[in-house]
């Protein structure tokens, strides 16, 4: 019997609309002719949902009695019994009640397959055992149903059903995927924007690797090996040198362009052992790879640029980073081409990236102007001078006749034209005196002498050697213009390398300090101010050579490995000079930051006066006349104006007492003074006198106080004040008729305490102003008071421990979010 196919639905969180398009496309098939059967399908109450199921055929589910209670679970009998073309079960990892056929509904699907039945179905993220670590250190959910791996991959067709995460929050928000009692919480908690995305993007990187996994099968089924670029895949070449590390940067740099880059680094031995790397190397570069994100690999093979690209094409790389080669152009005249010309001629449609790092002379390594030429150069030209010079002559005697003086000449002229390219002025003024002595002695009469009979013959001589210095001297000038043209274009490429990495996140200081050293090829730079090192790239060894550069007036820089020649201590000065300014800058940020903080002093301590002249004196004023007309004794006062007055003298002074309170406590926490005294605290016994001493009922507020709820370690007082500030406000601000709702629940090893209200709620850009001091946003009454009570309860629920946020609540108004740890023994208690 043919096995069936599986088509599997991947969603990354609930709601994303899985059953739905299960749904959706069995109705389609069905509408094809297809024999197609909903075999299980749980709506969650649904109705989107729930209305897709009309129209097809329901296999009717198998009740299950377990410990006294009848659970539904698919006729897994029934439905083979039926045996239809394509079944529709959803939830593949559910786990099935004792006493069913299978322990988990994977395992019934399995049977269903094996029965020739094409199986679609449904699973989200959080269900693979793989990932099912990773799930809970997102959503700090615990996830109790799992399916595995290799279940999931032998799938014929994984397909991801997608949803934008805050269109998803809104589908929730609008009451598509959880009733209404249970929207606030779910945002809050496991459908936070944050945990969407993060859950979104390891459902998409799960699938990715899956496909390529399938497209590796493919392409070794194919025999298919050269490059296909469907995502950047970077090789690096390691030798276990210490330009390893270089090469691992610039190849996660590479990978990093591309969403979704993979680094693979590959070190390949020969099969005798009998080349040796350093151990300790490679196991310092592995966990650098592994820090970087990527993997490396040991290959065996004695054709090393042979093993690099067979490896390369054998991952489906697409950029292969190796290092420079160490060996001079003497080794390599000698010794033929090198591993990167050999990997560059066979790597085919891979890119390939030679990455010069310090062993090969500095990334950055300045040319020196010790000379026009090199001293390799001048002794090539003067070689040439004297290997040449003979053969000329040999040549030239054995064809000479009467008539072929100037041919001689030029011959000659050439000669030293040669050598003056090859070896400069001094090379090419030995040649010419040399080649004139030559061409007197053996071609101008008399011969074999030195003398010279005509004086048109002298005066030839002489031209000629004036014409070979001319030309030695020209020769000479441009490769001294072409040493300063690239010298200054080095220099340049210092500058913006510095500039690049600055503008890429690097610290300007940094970036000088670093390419610093790498451009003078110097074993250490550090930055001094006073006696502190602030800044240094490398370590200096023993016997370092030292330079000391002033940075303006406070500060050197101490550069250690060789000695500058006076070209390059200019380009240091000018470096000196930018990380001067750089100083300068960053002391003049400190300062305006400095200022900044005494501004703000200064505005809220305006403030502070203003509303202690306003808003302390309404209840001050009402109190002293309250008194007054009670002490007057020229006025006859009946016993209800009486009361009324001492009313308003006792609602005044206690007015008056919350501010000053409210005053002594934001002083307090700007000091860093407040006293908190942490112990184990019930948030139950908290929120009931909150509700009392606000004098607010059934009528005013919801309570949903959640089951066994945890203690909270927190401050029982400051908690009382924080939740009274926040249910005032909430009343306040609420919209007429609407009743404020008080919930509570567990999320990741911290209690939340919600106040929602449905009044007009505040815009997102502006919810952190209102937990600042002196803020009434929207509001220009001021008899309301200073605007303290949400900087206070900000204060007071970090100094416990906790954090305070505003969110929008579902269908209009604020929700003020407390959260405070969950207290367990052990815990820091302080009194």
């Amino acid at each position: 019997m043919k096995r069936g196919r599986l088509r599997v639905l991947l969603g990354a969180a609930p709601g994303v609309g899985k059953t739905y398009t299960m749904l959706e496309e069995g109705k389609r098939l069905f509408d094809e002719g297809k024999d197609v059967v909903v075999a299980v399908v749980e709506t969650h109450g649904r109705a989107g949902t729930a209305a897709m199921v009309h129209g097809l055929e329901i296999v009717p589910r198998e009740v299950v009695a377990h410990r006294g209670v009848d659970l539904n679970e698919m006729d897994l009998n029934a439905v083979i019994e039926r045996n239809p073309e394509i079944a529709l079960v959803d939830e593949l990892a559910h786990t099935n009640a004792p006493g069913a056929v299978h322990e988990k509904r994977w395992q019934d699907v399995e049977a269903l397959l094996d029965a020739g039945i094409d199986v679609m179905s449904t699973v989200n993220i959080q269900h693979i055992e793989s990932l099912n670590d990773v799930v809970k250190q997102i959503t700090g959910a615990p996830q109790r149903e799992s399916i595995p791996d290799a279940v999931l991959r032998s799938a014929d067709q994984i397909e991801v059903i997608d949803l934008a995460p805050q269109a998803l929050r809104d589908r929730l928000t609008a009451g598509r995927v959880y009733p209404a009692e249970r929207i606030d919480a779910a945002l809050s908690n496991y459908f936070r924007l944050g945990n969407l995305t993060a859950l979104r993007e390891l459902a998409l990187l799960w699938l990715a690797d899956e496909v390529d996994s399938e497209l590796k099968s493919y392409r070794a089924e194919k025999g298919i090996d050269s490059k296909w670029e469907a995502r950047e895949r970077v090789v690096v070449a390691l030798t276990g040198g210490h330009e390893g590390d270089t090469l691992l940067r610039r190849g996660a740099r590479i990978a990093a362009r591309s969403s979704g880059g993979e680094l693979l680094a590959v070190h390949v031995a020969r099969q005798d052992g009998l080349r040796g790397t350093d151990p300790h190397a490679i196991a310092r570069q592995r966990a650098l790879v592994e820090k970087l994100g990527g993997t490396l690999n040991e290959i065996i093979g004695d054709d090393v640029p042979r093993a690099l690209v067979d490896f390369a094409k054998s991952v489906n790389a697409t950029q292969l980073v190796i290092g420079v080669s160490r060996r001079s152009r003497l080794q390599a005249a000698l010794s033929g081409p090198g591993i990167g010309a050999t990997v560059i001629r066979e790597s085919g449609d891979i890119d390939v990236h030679i990455v010069t790092h310090s062993a090969a002379g500095g990334r950055l390594a300045l040319p020196r102007l010790t000379g026009s030429l090199t001293m390799a150069r001048r002794i090539t030209g003067l070689l040439f001078a004297v290997v040449g010079g003979p053969l000329l002559t040999w040549l030239l005697a054995t064809l000479r006749s009467s008539d072929s003086l100037i041919s001689d000449v030029l011959s000659y002229q050439f000669l030293v034209v040669v050598v003056a390219l090859i070896g400069g002025i001094w090379p090419a003024l030995f040649a010419a005196v040399l080649s004139g002595i030559t061409l007197d002695f053996f071609f101008v009469e008399p011969l074999h002498t030195i003398t010279v009979d005509k004086p048109l013959h002298m005066l030839a001589l002489v031209l000629y050697v004036v014409n070979a210095i001319l030309v030695s001297y020209v020769v000479d000038q441009a490769a001294r213009r072409f040493r300063f043209a690239q010298r200054a274009s080095a220099e340049s490429e210092l500058l913006l390398s510095i500039a690049g990495n600055v503008l890429r996140g690097e610290s300007a200081l940094d970036a000088f300090v670093n390419r610093t050293r790498e451009a003078f090829n110097l074993s250490c730079v550090r930055l001094v101010v006073g006696d502190t090192v602030i800044n240094f790239a490398g370590e200096a060894a023993r016997g370092d050579q030292q330079t000391t550069v002033p940075v303006g007036d406070r500060a050197f820089l101490n550069l250690f490995g060789r000695n500058l020649a006076a070209s390059e201590r200019r380009l240091v000065v000018v470096i000196a000079a930018q990380i001067d300014a750089m100083l300068e800058h960053s002391s003049l940020s400190e300062t305006a930051n400095e200022v900044g903080s005494l501004a703000e002093s200064d505005r809220v301590r305006s403030a502070l006066l203003s509303a202690v002249g306003h808003d302390l004196r309404r209840p001050l004023a009402a109190a002293t006349a309250a008194v007054t007309g009670l002490r007057a004794t020229d006025i006859s006062i009946s016993e209800p104006d009486r009361q009324e007055l001492l009313a308003t003298a006792d609602e005044s002074l206690g007015t008056l007492s919350t501010l000053v309170t409210n005053l002594l406590d934001v002083s307090r926490l700007q000091a860093g003074v407040l006293a908190i005294s942490l112990q184990p605290t019930e948030t139950e016994d908290v929120i009931i006198p909150s509700l009392d001493e606000l004098g607010l009922g059934p009528d005013d507020v919801e309570l949903d106080i959640a089951k066994d709820l945890p203690p909270v370690l927190a401050d029982a007082g400051l908690l009382q004040r924080v939740i009274v500030n926040l249910l005032a406000n909430a009343t306040e601000f609420a919209s007429e008729g609407s009743q404020v709702r008080l919930a509570t629940s567990t999320f990741n090893e911290m209690v939340q305490i919600r106040v929602i209200d449905h009044g007009s709620g505040i815009a997102p850009e502006r919810r952190e102003e209102v937990f600042a001091p002196f803020q009434r946003l929207g509001d220009n009454d001021n008899t309301t008071g200073l605007g303290l009570g949400l900087a206070l309860s900000k204060g007071f629920t970090e100094g416990m421990g906790g954090t305070i946020e505003a969110e929008d609540t579902p269908g209009g108004g604020l929700t003020m979010v407390v959260e405070l740890p969950v207290y367990r023994p052990g815990m820091a208690e302080s009194s």
